[in-house]
């Protein structure tokens, strides 16, 4: 939401705004001459022409119910971005059910190091600009698009980038084929003079766009734009991205992984699908260092490196174990927290099996978000089926137990959507602590 006022308020609309708690945020858009009210009050509405909300907030929101008994205009936030990006000669809209952020926020370097002043929305933090968004004056937007409530085919995308399709958000969608039903609507709202760029390497992508013709793909091995001569040091690697048989950008990543491999493969086809030299998206890719709670390094405790994700679907929290157990620490220990009883019901098979690849598991409660736990299942109950894993009653207990553990050489991380990355900061405040007495 504080992206879209700042970019409202930069084409001139008078924009006013509600938030639950003062923060760094609000005394931001107050310094931009964006007034916010501190709690949501039915006279907050009063002289609106319209309202803007997220999805989270419903009718019964005092300011939401108060502008629709006056007739006021009530949008959701993903309607209001796709006004602004139909302004936008480059709307380029990445979605997918993992890599998003990370995606998104390599773009973002890449536009950066080739000075095309981009505006940018991405669902995290990105250190290059201090938060989640920018606001350019160029031609050029990048958005991260999620497909959570159908929100992204509110979107006018001239680039849909789709990284992957899995069954993900199933308290929404019905299944797999409700979700890939969903993607291929979001690809059809490319015009003829845009593009959609396909992974073609994920077998779900492939089915939700059958038939559809003018598809660019990408990929590790193949597609229209693909990885050769991958090579590793010390768990970075460096590759070519080749295109029309030719090389088109020389690229050392400077975070680890094939997961970020694939990523940065699909970030440098944007790239060259918008005429970005492959100068720029080798120097961008190169500056990247991560965004927010994506291998977030922390800090130390007690000799162990802590490290903070956001990984919340089996095949996320795969990838970053791997990832993890081939930089050669002594042990992975992961502390993960379940997203939503729904998800953690669902997917339960394939969390257990996936946790099995740390050395040692604990595990938070399940993290509600919006949802109440009708299902009756529990974080103890995933516990039960992962070898040596214990489920801890609180976020205190479970910091304990990480500090407990904790000795050189290991790799602790902490893992998912919720509120986990704060077992992760009171770790290495306590290792700061300790390392003062």
């Amino acid at each position: 939401m504080a992206p879209l006022a700042e970019v409202l308020k930069g084409e001139g609309i008078h924009v006013t705004g509600s938030d639950m708690k003062e923060s760094e945020t609000v005394d931001h858009l107050r310094s931009l001459g964006i007034p916010v009210v501190i709690g949501h009050f039915p006279e907050s509405v009063e002289g609106a022409e319209l309202v803007i909300r997220t999805a989270a907030v419903h009718n019964n929101n005092p300011e939401i119910a108060a502008a629709l008994s006056q007739g006021i205009p009530v949008f959701e936030r993903a309607e209001a971005w796709g006004s602004i990006m139909r302004r936008y000669e480059n709307a380029v809209c990445i979605s997918g059910t993992h890599g998003k952020t990370t995606t998104t926020s390599m773009c973002t370097h890449i536009a950066m190091a080739a000075s095309i002043d981009p505006t940018v929305m991405i669902g995290g933090t990105l250190p290059l600009l201090g938060t989640g968004h920018r606001v350019g004056k160029g031609d050029t937007i990048i958005l991260e698009s999620c497909e959570y409530c159908n929100s992204f085919l509110s979107f006018y995308p001239t680039l849909a980038v789709i990284l992957n399709i899995e069954a993900d958000h199933l308290d929404f969608f019905k299944d797999l084929e409700d979700v890939e039903h969903s993607f291929r609507a979001f690809a059809d709202l490319v015009p003829a003079n845009g593009a959609v760029l396909a992974n073609c390497e994920d077998e779900n992508t492939m089915q939700a766009l059958e038939g559809k013709e003018s598809v660019l793909t990408f990929g590790l091995e193949k597609g229209d734009f693909h990885g050769e001569n991958l090579t590793w040091d010390r768990g970075y690697p460096t590759f070519d991205v080749v295109w029309n048989g030719k090389q088109a950008a020389h690229i050392t990543l400077q975070v680890p992984g094939l997961h970020n491999v694939k990523n940065a493969i699909a970030a440098a086809s944007v790239a060259l699908v918008l005429g970005i030299s492959g100068e720029a998206i080798a120097r961008g890719l190169h500056d990247y260092r991560g965004a927010g709670r994506r291998f977030e390094y922390k800090g130390m405790v007690k000799g162990a490196k802590v490290y903070d994700d956001y990984a919340h679907h089996p095949s996320e929290l795969k990838a970053l174990l791997g990832m993890a157990s081939s930089l050669g620490y002594k042990r992975v220990i992961c502390a993960f927290q379940p997203h939503t009883y729904s998800r953690t019901y669902a997917l339960f098979n394939e969390f257990a099996e996936v946790l099995r690849g740390a050395d040692k598991v604990f595990l938070a409660e399940i993290f509600a978000a919006r949802e109440k736990n009708e299902i009756g299942i529990t974080s103890e109950d995933l516990a039960k089926v992962v070898p040596g894993a214990k489920a801890a009653p609180s976020l205190e207990v479970l910091t304990d137990w990480l500090y407990d553990l904790a000795s050189p050489g290991d790799l602790i991380l902490t893992v998912g959507a919720g509120m986990l990355y704060t077992v992760a900061e009171e770790l290495v405040r306590r290792g700061e602590a300790e390392s003062k007495e």
